[in-house]
């Protein structure tokens, strides 16, 4: 692995998920008083609803912590935490907030606010991948070592949940592995100031939109090859095409996904297929039962076991419906051991 350069870098994101807010906690807590760079963090959280994150990590250390906001400046030695519902950006100086397609089934997704560390500042980056579960993080902090930035993870032994950390250790092989304390008292060494900032600009131009609309709705080919898949998010086509060896996975109006992710997304819809099913024969059961009990009540006996007969069939398709969802349960806890 490579040695990263003492005071080569003035903004630093950290991406967490599943058991996050104790490796942060961790890291911040061995940032110095006077850490000069600018510190940006995204952490898988619930879309609605206030966060308290700047404040956990501003009483964990020595730091300031705010919520991001639209055009807010990227200051040295302050934390900026993601918004829920919103993907967190960096560029020229300035974050920025962005509603667009969910990455990875997430908003705010760390894939996002990485690579545009990696577009906007290149060498002068730090990306570090702490606790969480699946693969968020690992194309975002791929983009940063492209762009010569400085690539961390937590080691997966630290972390409460090791997938993430996993699964960029071996796509990224980032440049250093280490406890998240270790990683904090790290980034002290390397980081330096900010340059002097541009001035900020607005985010979402009517330019910037036109631009988005007109790739979503153009009779051009997508990038990628067809999949013949569908998108979990909007039942979109698929495409898949491959990014520093990373495949993904995306749709035309944005939507995107690791192969894992995707997976995972596909196995959440096929158990709210099955128990749409499953819900929907015990209706047709009881409903075949009470017009059988209205027919019955008029005398019409042939009628009334017809219906009756419709609904023991129901009953003994639910009866099917309701064994395979017990054992898709268990295949997919065996998968997660």
């Amino acid at each position: 692995m490579a040695q990263p350069e003492n005071g080569r870098i003035h903004t630093v994101v950290l991406g967490a998920s599943a058991g996050g807010i104790e490796a942060l906690r961790q890291l911040i807590a061995e940032l110095p008083a006077d850490f000069p760079a600018a510190v940006c963090v995204v952490l898988h959280i619930a879309p609605h609803g206030p966060t308290v994150l700047p404040q956990i990590l501003a009483r964990a250390g020595r730091l300031p912590g705010v919520q991001a906001t639209d055009g807010m400046a990227a200051q040295g030695g302050r934390i900026h935490v993601a918004p829920p519902d919103c993907h967190l950006l960096v560029a020229d100086g300035t974050l920025r907030l962005d509603h667009g397609p969910r990455v990875n089934g997430h908003r705010p997704a760390i894939d996002v606010l990485f690579t545009s560390a990696a577009d906007a500042y290149g060498p002068s980056a730090a990306g570090v991948v702490l606790s969480g579960v699946l693969d968020d993080g690992t194309a975002g902090l791929m983009a940063i070592k492209r762009a010569g930035g400085v690539t961390l993870v937590q080691d997966p032994e630290d972390a409460l949940y090791d997938m993430m950390p996993r699964s960029a250790i071996e796509i990224v092989t980032p440049d250093r592995v280490a406890t998240a304390p270790e990683l904090g008292r790290l980034l002290g060494e390397l980081a330096s100031s900010l340059p002097p900032l541009d001035p900020p600009h607005v985010s979402h131009s009517p330019t910037e939109l036109l631009v988005e609309v007109d790739r979503g709705s153009s009779d051009d080919p997508q990038p990628g090859d067809v999949t013949g898949l569908t998108c979990p998010e909007c039942n979109g086509a698929i495409w898949l095409a491959e990014t520093d060896g990373i495949p993904r996975l995306a749709c035309r109006t944005g939507h995107s996904f690791s192969l894992e992710t995707f997976a995972v997304s596909q196995t959440e819809r096929v158990e709210v297929a099955l128990w749409t099913a499953l819900r929907t024969l015990e209706e047709r059961a009881a409903l075949y039962r009470r017009m059988a009990a209205r027919h019955r009540g008029q005398g019409n006996t042939r009628t009334a076991e017809r219906l009756a007969l419709q609904s023991e069939s129901a009953v003994q398709h639910a009866f099917v419906i309701r064994d395979v969802i017990d054992r898709f349960d268990d295949e997919e806890e065996e998968g997660v051991a």
